[in-house]
């Protein structure tokens, strides 16, 4: 598989774009480098879950850095552009109980292995992929269809005289949709959520299209997400539009903080559009974050005007907390107010031991263990920026965090590294997580070349920890450049994975889950829609 770009991230989250190229530019592929150097690699969030891992490791360009949620922000030397030399890793894991196999991992020879023409197809941009090459049908975007058809329906009936719950109470299903749209971005409950599946219907004789059912639906929950950000501008508008035409019923107060409350909800859904998400990411985090505070607290002078505004005597009341609690409007934003406060009060400041293997890495060392699969967020400036990584941990003493110097922060963790950091004490779950659901698990992952030499010995004796014999490594200057999504499928096969998960970059991400799926295998991949 060919990869002529590097990528900063490794969980399963949007990738970044080089902000002085074309990002649709297409990339001239160069020739193999005849030495290249086999790696072995060690995913510490899998320890504790059974599953059986095949990594691919991609030559990767780098990128300008921003808020990440995945594995680890990896980087490559400026010296190696011109270079295109991957090593294909194969490595598995299994549960105590599960029964071995007799049969070895056997690595392709150079005879067998079927090669992917170099100028066999056109190579896309990650943007490309991202944007044009997802599907219509895709369960993240079905989510939204179906979520946003509802709303809809409900608009029209509402209007339409039909449903008169919703025509007098226009604001409360806006206010409705906020609470849904934070509780599918609530780090605290989605831990809970992915904690409930992994326990349910982590269990061997739990049917295995309901595991991947409930895969696809937590990894896509952000179409809900979505859904209802668009669904909640519907309902203000048409709450907005039926005070106007009440206006005597009503105070200019609370015509203006609706219409402020709106203005806001429509710049947070402009800057959430795809593009403007991937190509200015820090911009459509700080509009997400200070436009959505702004909007709360106004949200809140909007309950107490309504509730406590009198349109006979045109004045508003001082009995205020009788008439409040009884309010559907005020539970739910009670509930809005608790879900976006609780992972802000678990910010502190930390210290942090830094070493630096390299001039392309840090690794960021906290105090307590962490249970495998979970990731965290550090930051310099807990008001401006948050960089997620993934948690690396023996779940006793320490936990650490392995971060490419690809951007401004990551390379000042490099040049100037600190020695206290703000972390988010409650820490999230993914994709990553939802292994411990499966008995055999097939993971493809991209990782940097020159583990030793970039990230340490540290990091290069960690992940050299798992038996040989389910481990393969593929050695592309020895073996060649595969076919990875075939590979893919004959190695979920021959382990007999319940599902394959893959970590790449978003071209071979796609490849690689549609080849599986065509074979019949369930499959998962980053869908980007952060």
């Amino acid at each position: 598989m060919q990869t002529p770009v590097r990528f900063s991230s490794c969980r399963g989250v949007a990738f970044e774009i080089k902000p002085h190229a074309d990002p649709f530019a297409v990339a001239n592929l160069t020739q193999n480098d005849p030495h290249g150097s086999s790696k072995k690699s060690w995913f510490p969030w899998y320890l504790g879950s059974s599953s059986k891992v095949f990594l691919n490791s991609s030559y990767m360009q780098k990128s300008v850095s921003r808020t990440s949620s995945h594995f680890c922000d990896l980087d490559l030397d400026e010296d190696d552009e011109d270079e295109n030399k991957d090593d294909i890793i194969f490595e598995s894991l299994e549960e105590g109980q599960d029964e071995e196999k007799d049969d070895k991992p056997v690595l392709p020879s150079a005879s067998k292995r079927e090669q992917i023409p170099k100028l066999a197809r056109k190579q896309e941009s990650r943007l490309s992929v991202i944007l044009l090459d997802q599907g219509l049908f895709t369960v993240y975007k079905r989510l939204f269809v179906v979520c946003f058809t509802l709303n809809i329906i409900g608009l029209v009936l509402a209007a339409a005289g039909h449903f008169p719950y919703a025509r007098n109470r226009a604001a409360l299903f806006s206010i409705a949709n906020i609470l849904a749209l934070t509780l599918c971005r609530s780090e605290a409950f989605l831990r809970v959520v992915f904690w409930l599946a992994v326990k349910v219907l982590g269990k061997s004789w739990v049917p295995l299209p309901i595991k991947t059912a409930t895969t696809s639906l937590l990894q896509s929950h952000g179409g809900i997400h979505s859904r209802c950000g668009i669904s909640s501008v519907a309902w203000l508008i048409y709450a907005l539009i039926l005070t106007l035409k009440d206006r005597e019923n009503t105070s200019p107060e609370i015509i203006g903080v609706a219409s402020t409350i709106l203005s806001l909800l429509c710049l947070t859904c402009l800057a959430a559009f795809p593009l403007v998400c991937h190509l200015h990411h820090n911009v459509f985090e700080r509009i997400h974050r200070f436009a959505g505070w702004t909007a709360l607290a106004l949200l809140w002078a909007f309950i107490v005007l309504t509730i406590s505004y009198d349109p006979v005597t045109k004045s508003y009341s001082k009995e205020l907390g009788s008439r409040l609690v009884q309010r559907q409007e005020f539970w739910f934003t009670i509930a809005i107010t608790i879900l976006i406060i609780t992972p802000w009060s678990t910010v502190r400041r930390v210290p942090v031991n830094i070493s630096v293997p390299s001039g392309h890495a840090s690794i960021i060392k906290f105090e307590g263990g962490i249970k495998s699969g979970i990731l965290g967020r550090i930051s310099p400036s807990p008001l401006s920026e948050w960089h997620a990584f993934g948690i690396i941990s023996d779940g006793k003493i320490e936990h650490m965090m392995l971060a490419g110097a690809v951007g401004d922060f990551t390379k000042s963790l490099v040049s100037n590294p600190p020695s206290h950091l703000w972390v988010r004490k409650l820490h999230f779950t993914g994709l990553p997580y939802l292994v411990n659901m499966y008995d055999r698990v097939l993971v493809v992952a991209t990782v940097a070349k020159g583990i030793a030499q970039n990230f340490g010995k540290e990091i290069k004796e960690m992940m050299s920890g798992h038996p040989k014999e389910k481990v393969i490594v593929h050695d592309t200057a020895v073996l060649g450049r595969p076919n990875v999504s075939q590979m893919s499928v004959d190695t979920a096969k021959r382990w007999g994975a319940d599902v394959v998960i893959v970590t790449s970059n978003p071209e071979g991400s796609r490849d690689v889950v549609n080849a599986c799926k065509a074979a019949g295998i369930p499959a998962f991949g980053p869908i980007w829609d952060s």
